[in-house]
Parts: structure tokens; C-alpha cells; sequence
């Protein structure tokens, strides 16, 4: 049984996000009910070596059944593909085979894939319509829903991007049965930011459904992708560019995340280990500043712990996570911003001194010296 949620965001067509087993082979006639997708004839699948074998040759026969025709392109699996490099090799292949503004693009993968292939929609010939076909437990939750996509630069992650919001998601649970252990910790990393950030409810829900959840019980894993493609959908409502505050509140643990990740070398660790430690730093500095009780942070700690995230065994120099932190598309006049909670669905948006930074990220890194 297939579960919908409808995203409604102002100033754009509402569309529908499917969830559930077997959603895939319903895709092309799930399309077909999008009025802008009624009379399209071609359809690009684009997806990476790791997801087509298992799920190019489906999504291929569910458009065609549909009567889309569907040439697709392959690229490499990884964060290094989601480069202006290889968005200009999918926009010359889009050319290529004159595809006009009518036909679609469906991004069929985990972030990486959904990033990319979506700015590719969203600035190939000034916009066509986007389908966003998450495989990952993290694009589900994420990235599929809310209009964001982008590409990396040398200087930092996302750095070049758009705000493009799919015509439709279809979320097939199934594919999640592939997704190694690593990967499923790094989509829980962001259902635990969504249910802290959001409310008592989900987050204390999630508490009593960690277990299952890391264990992958489906009826749970349904449920809790549907609690954050709600609460995604509710603050890209208010706030679909993020340029009222409010959005960026889905950036909590990203900040000293991102930092970890360029400092590391992306791929070292995933992003969602990332996030996970930086959700644990911002809550100990919304301890110090925003009054969140301990008794919080130790909550979630024991929550990620629960879900397979445990704290890295890693650290690096303060000045030069600060220095990373600068560089992040948040920070605003050379200040660092954080989203900080002060309890579980209460949090502010604070600009802090580096200083205070720079206090907090020598204790961080002293603690990592004391476990190893």
C-alpha cells in the first residue's frame, strides 16, 4: 500500500510524493497524470553506474508502457560527478538529442543524482520539468523534496545551484533493500535532524522506533520517510528560497558537517556521519548559548547512537574547521551561522563569534584526543 503526501508550495503546482514498495513500475502512469507531462513524447532518465543496473531497465519499461520514448545517460556514482563539468556533458547530450522544453528529466538515484540532474533541468534551455526518482533512505527524507539542487565547486559543496521543484517523487521503498549499512545510517542522520527540529512527537516517536528503523521494518521506514517529506514540505512552504530564516533550520548539524567533510575528504566519512556530528557539536553550543538543557544533548546523542551514528573518531585543527566553516554558502559577512536548538522543536539561527566557535571546537577536539 502506497502512501502519498502532496507537497503545496506557494507560487508553484502542487505535486504529489508516492511511497511504498513497487511505486517504480507505476512511474510513467503516475506521470502521465502531471498536466505537464500529459502531451511530453521523450523522457531523459539520468542515473550513475552503481543505481542502473538494478533499476534503469524498470523505471525504462514503466516510461515506455507510458508512451514515453527514453534515452538515458549513465554517470559516474560518487560526489565528484556533481560538477559544472559533467552538468555541461548532460545539457550538450540533452542538445544533442534535441530535446525541447517539453520534454522531462528524471533524476533516478540518491542525492548526488537528484543535485545534478535536477540543475540540469532547471537551467537546460531555462527550464523543463523535473521527476525526482529517490533510491537512497537520505534522498527520500531530503533531497528529493523541497526544489534544491546544485553542484560542487573546489571551494565548497553546493555552491552553484537552483531552486527547481520536481513535478512528482516517487519514493519505491524496495529500492532501499541494496543500500549498504553506511548509507542507511547516513538517511537516519537526517531523520533524526528533521525530528529534532520539528517536534516532541516525532522526535519521541523516532526514540521508540529506532530500533526498527535501523533494522529497516518497512511499515517504519514508510512512516518515517512521510514524517520528513511532511515537515520538509511545511518549511519550504514558508520559506522556499531561504531567504526569510526559516528554511535554514534543515541545516542543523550541516555547518561543523560540511567542514568535516571537506577537512576529511569527501567520501571518507558519509554525509549523514557528518551531519550526525555536527548535530552533537551544535547542541553542546546551544548549551553554552541558547540554553538547551543537557539532559537534551545527552537525548540525542543516545538517540543517533540508536540509529548507527556513533560520535567520529576524527578531528582537525580548529582554525582550519573555522576556516571551512567561512566558506560554506551559510555564513553570511564572514560570520558563522548555526541553527541551535534550545529544546526538540524550538531552535534559533545564530551568527556566533569566532571566539566562541573556535572555544568549542578545541574542547570538541580535546575529547576526541581523551577516547582515542
Amino acid at each position: 500500500m502506497a502512501t502519498k503526501v502532496i507537497v503545496n508550495i506557494p507560487g508553484e503546482e502542487a505535486y504529489d510524493v508516492r511511497i511504498g514498495t513497487g511505486v517504480l513500475d507505476a512511474l510513467g502512469a503516475r506521470m502521465r497524470g502531471v498536466p505537464s507531462l500529459e502531451q511530453a513524447e521523450r523522457v531523459l532518465v539520468v542515473t550513475d553506474e552503481n543505481v542502473a543496473p538494478l533499476y534503469r531497465d524498470r523505471a525504462r519499461e514503466s516510461l515506455a508502457a507510458a508512451g514515453f520514448r527514453v534515452p538515458d545517460i549513465v554517470v559516474p556514482a560518487g560526489e565528484d560527478t556533481k560538477s559544472v563539468e559533467v552538468a555541461g556533458e548532460i545539457w550538450e547530450a540533452m542538445a544533442h538529442l534535441s530535446l525541447g522544453r517539453d520534454c522531462a528529466v528524471v533524476a533516478l538515484g540518491g542525492g548526488v543524482v537528484g543535485d545534478l540532474a535536477g540543475f540540469a533541468a532547471s537551467t537546460y534551455m531555462r527550464g523543463v520539468t523535473l521527476v525526482q526518482v529517490p533510491t537512497t533512505l537520505l534522498s527520500m527524507v531530503d533531497s528529493s523534496v523541497g526544489g534544491k539542487t546544485g553542484v560542487n565547486l573546489t571551494a565548497g559543496k553546493n555552491l552553484v545551484g537552483t531552486f527547481k521543484q520536481p513535478a512528482y517523487v516517487c519514493a519505491d521503498t524496495g529500492t532501499l533493500s541494496t543500500l549498504p549499512e553506511r548509507e542507511w545510517a547516513c538517511g537516519c542522520a537526517e531523520v533524526a535532524k528533521s525530528a529534532v527540529i520539528d517536534s516532541d512527537e516525532f522526535f519521541f516517536w523516532l526514540v521508540e522506533a529506532a530500533d526498527a528503523l535501523a533494522a529497516r521494518e518497512e511499515a517504519v521506514v514508510s512512516e518515517a520517510i512521510a514524517r520528513c517529506v511532511v515537515f520538509k514540505a511545511d518549511v519550504v512552504a514558508e520559506d522556499k528560497t531561504e531567504s526569510r530564516g526559516v528554511r535554514e533550520c534543515l541545516n542543523y548539524g550541516h555547518t561543523l558537517g560540511h567542514a568535516v567533510e571537506a577537512l576529511a575528504g569527501y567520501g571518507t566519512f558519509s554525509h549523514g556521519a557528518a551531519v550526525a556530528e555536527g548535530m552533537r557539536f551544535a547542541a553542546r553550543l546551544a548549551a553554552a548559548l541558547a540554553g538547551a538543557s543537557l539532559e537534551f544533548v545527552a537525548a540525542q546523542d543516545d538517540l543517533l547512537d540508536a540509529l548507527g551514528l556513533p560520535a567520529l573518531a576524527w578531528s582537525a585543527e580548529p582554525a582550519d574547521l573555522l576556516a571551512a566553516m567561512k566558506r560554506d554558502k551559510k555564513a553570511r559577512h564572514g560570520q558563522v551561522r548555526f541553527v541551535l536548538p534550545r529544546d526538540v522543536g524550538s531552535w534559533e539561527l545564530r551568527d556566533v563569534d569566532d571566539a566562541v566557535i573556535l572555544e568549542h571546537l578545541e574542547a570538541w577536539a580535546r575529547s576526541k584526543e581523551e577516547c582515542s
